[in-house]
């Protein structure tokens, strides 16, 4: 079964996406916003195993992917490596795109992904994404330094030649990530590139003024449910507003919540 684009953009109209290179800030910078304005954040690293545990050989073969140790796992050549890592990674968009349907129907949520251009033109707004970039050096060792990252930085140590494993594995991400960095950089999409001197605020700003969230520090994005006092007092004030032209459709909207 395939669904249309169009449908697929209409049920994630409450999505909004950050993603980017690896060591781009996109964890870093979708925590902080989903802190600061109370906004439930969906990282998709987190739900692989869940979503491999769902998934099948027939159907979804790269990540059912088994394989012995970091030798045989770093073993494989670079075309190899970057082969499995895009098909795990388009294996997985379907299951992201159902949870983000389930997830945000009746909230806003804060999407935390891996995605490239062409995926992000056929499921969002360009309104409703951010990538965060960095120009690819020394990613191995940038995410294994991160507490976050220790199984990772485990695992590849434990290859009986950890160098060879390293020049495998930062030849394969600087590739992939290489190609999205320029790619970003020059098309219509927002992007911050990464800044050491700039502040984690500071950084997750630029993306708020992007998504239109200009909301004081003490208020937080919330869904105004049906009946409630401040439903009536809305839909008190668009019926009262002075916009003729503009007001009867705003109503009739907040009424069928």
């Amino acid at each position: 079964m395939i669904f249309q684009d169009n449908i697929i953009k209409e049920y994630l109209r409450n999505v909004y996406f950050i993603s980017g290179t690896a060591c781009g800030g996109k964890t870093t910078v979708t925590k902080a916003l989903g802190e600061k304005y109370g906004i439930p954040v969906y990282v998709i690293d987190d739900q692989f195993t869940v979503h491999q545990l769902m998934s099948d050989k027939e159907h979804q073969p790269t990540m059912n992917t088994r394989f012995r140790d970091a030798d045989e796992f770093f073993g494989r050549s670079v075309e190899e490596y970057k082969k499995w890592l895009l098909g795990n990674k388009r294996e997985q968009l379907d299951y992201v795109l159902f949870d983000l349907i389930k997830l945000s129907r009746d909230q806003i949520i804060l999407c935390d992904l891996h995605i490239v251009l062409e995926e992000a033109d056929l499921i969002t707004d360009p309104s409703k994404i951010a990538f965060m970039i960095s120009k690819p050096e020394n990613i191995v060792d940038t995410y294994c330094n991160r507490p976050d990252h220790k199984p990772f930085s485990d695992f590849i140590h434990s290859a009986t030649d950890y160098e060879k494993a390293k020049a495998t594995c930062e030849q394969t991400l600087t590739e992939l990530n290489i190609e999205a960095y320029n790619y970003i950089k020059q098309s219509n999409y927002f992007w911050v590139e990464r800044d050491n001197n700039r502040s984690v605020e500071d950084t997750a700003a630029l993306v708020a003024n992007h998504f239109g969230w200009h909301l004081p520090n003490d208020l937080s994005i919330e869904k105004v449910d049906k009946g409630t006092d401040l439903a009536n007092q809305l839909l008190s004030f668009i019926e009262n507003c002075s916009w003729n032209e503009a007001k009867d459709h705003i109503a009739d909207l907040v009424r069928k919540w």
